[in-house]
């Protein structure tokens, strides 16, 4: 039996960087399309092409069939609705099941019922901002599956780390603020949920979904647990074995920062979540290999090994535009201390006799 041929859109950074690994341990034949500037690993075939230019794509993938394609870097700032679009209909027909990695994003954000499961409705929106565009091809796929049986299906993570993350204002920003013995600055009590999935789980499931005929024309959530600014601090304050001071940032303070956030941009109350994956257990299979504590101590080996507790200055990524500024960091640490403690406003505790009488 021949080698499944696979096909990831990405393939250099972060999550197809794990992905291309992953699916090379299974025997895969693997190929890239990218832009070219990072070499494809060893084993690897690399197709070169812009996925904002439809002529480039369409001379990388013509005569070119794949039984999987995995599509992890189809963003708002890589690839607009209309490419997807030609995409697609470039596949179609030419690949057995194109994997489609969208977002926590694509949701209708401030629902209040937890967890959120993937019969919720998604942003409205526009085509143009992040999640707004997860949720646009999520309808593209639909409807081309409904008219000509286009083979899909979709996972929604929510935050990916892990080693070689391309965010950097999460956990290797945390990782270096910590180790110098800097406070870490929390939001809104540090009561903010968010869920956290590891860069290796996502993998596996993105190709759990390619095998498994039940999930076309699906969606499914996928993370691990989800947790409050507080716990990510104090975890990873733990795995490091670091004391660490935690600082609240008042809601009138963080209205008018500007620049890079003092803190992991999930932070934000405007972000409070927690997903249920109960779908993906169901019917993929799936269960997380890394908890929360696991995989922050794995990727803190990592960042170790790599020396990036040694960086001299922030990490910038084109893509996402999100960074640090210790400076600045310090510069509000000081303002803080010296308003004091802000005043506590205590509940009044109940007793019986406070009780409605029946």
């Amino acid at each position: 039996m021949s080698a499944p041929r696979s096909l990831v859109l990405g393939g250099s950074a972060f999550i197809g960087r794990q992905l291309v690994g992953h699916l090379l341990a299974e025997g895969h034949e693997v190929t890239v399309l990218n832009r070219g500037a990072s070499p494809a690993p060893d084993g690897v075939q690399q197709l070169v092409a812009d996925r904002k230019d439809d002529a480039s794509m369409r001379s990388a993938l013509a005569g070119r069939h794949f039984d999987m394609v995995f599509d992890v870097s189809a963003s708002v700032m890589v690839a607009s609705l209309e490419s997807i679009a030609t995409l697609v209909e470039m596949l179609d027909g030419h690949c057995g099941v194109y994997v489609f990695v969208s977002s926590i994003g694509a949701y209708r954000m401030g629902n209040g019922a937890f967890p959120w499961t993937e019969t919720l409705p998604t942003t409205h929106a526009p085509a143009t901002t992040y999640g707004g565009h997860k949720a646009a091809v999520e309808r593209l796929l639909a409807e081309r599956r409904a008219r000509t049986g286009f083979a899909y299906s979709v996972l929604r993570p929510a935050a990916v780390y892990g080693p070689h993350d391309n965010i950097p204002d999460g956990e290797i920003a945390m990782f270096l603020r910590l180790g110098q013995g800097r406070p870490a600055l929390v939001p809104h009590a540090g009561l903010a949920c968010f869920p956290y999935g590891h860069v290796a789980d996502l993998a596996r499931a993105l190709l759990l979904a390619a095998r498994t005929p039940v999930a076309l024309g699906e969606v499914f959530n996928l993370t691990a647990e989800a947790v409050t600014a507080r716990h990510y601090v104090t975890t990873i304050a733990e795995i490091m074995g670091r004391e660490v001071e935690i600082l609240e940032v008042p809601d009138e303070v963080l209205a008018a920062w500007k620049g890079p956030l003092p803190f992991n941009h999930r932070f934000q109350k405007a972000l409070h979540s927690v997903l249920s994956i109960d779908k993906a257990r169901r019917l993929l299979g799936f269960e997380p290999e890394y908890d929360f504590t696991s995989g922050h101590r794995q990727t803190y080996d990592w960042f170790l090994a790599q020396g990036l507790d040694r960086l001299d200055q922030p990490l910038k990524d084109p893509i996402w535009n999100v960074s640090w500024d210790f400076s600045r960091e310090a510069a509000l640490v000081e303002t803080l201390r010296a308003a004091g403690p802000r005043p506590q406003v205590k509940a009044k505790v109940l007793t019986e006799a406070d009780m409605p009488k029946r």
